[in-house]
């Protein structure tokens, strides 16, 4: 006896594809973490020497040199380093009024559509970062400082943040856009939605007080 093709619908992706997703996700949440770390560790180092720089003027009326372009350099490579943990977190700033009253389903469609919006307007900022570095790669760019700092270690730093947001935004919206079309409205707000009170309250600690 034979047998036809199953007419049933079948689910979009497949449970290896989610797997491999699910994995890789995983494994970018730990090197965020890390990555989120040494921007912090930037800002606290520029920090220091802001304020050493200012100490040192007023005491000695001297100058360690370079403050001001070190610290520069240390907030915009702290910010690219921290986006992907901000990403993976849902730590965006949302207005989520009347997003919280909307069906789920439409709620789980405009998380999705800000997803990709925002993984677009990533995208746009590190392709003018790579023709920002390649610019200076070229002309062998340096600053126009005392430091004469060249400016590809910088700048490269720069786009290395952006360049991992992106290897996590496009497996993320896969990953949501897969779970939208299997109507899994949850999954998608657990990968790109705004927490909820429950979940915000379980980060902080506050769930057993």
């Amino acid at each position: 006896m034979s047998v036809g093709p199953d007419p049933s619908p079948r689910p979009a992706g497949s449970p290896e594809l989610f797997g491999r997703l699910d994995a890789w996700l995983a494994l970018a949440r730990a090197f965020a973490r890390s990555l989120a770390f040494c921007g912090g560790l930037l800002i606290l180092a520029a920090a220091l020497l802001v304020a050493a720089e200012v100490v040192l003027r007023g005491a000695a009326g001297a100058s360690l040199g370079g403050a001001d372009e070190l610290s520069g350099y240390a907030v915009a490579i702290a910010t690219s380093f921290g986006l992907p943990l901000v990403l993976l977190e849902r730590s965006h700033v949302r207005v989520d009024t009347l997003y919280r009253r909307l069906p789920a389903r439409i709620v789980a469609l405009l998380d999705l559509v800000a997803l990709f919006v925002l993984t677009g307007f990533l995208a746009l900022l590190g392709q003018r970062a790579g023709l920002v570095l390649a610019d200076s790669l070229a002309f062998t760019a340096r600053a126009t400082t005392p430091l004469a700092t060249p400016l590809w270690i910088p700048q490269g730093l720069w786009l290395a943040g952006f360049a991992f947001h992106l290897l996590i935004a496009v497996p993320l919206c896969l990953r949501a856009t897969l779970a939208f079309l299997q109507g899994d409205a949850a999954n998608v707000r657990r990968l790109a939605g705004t927490p909820g009170p429950e979940e915000q309250a379980a980060r902080e600690g506050v769930g057993g007080r």
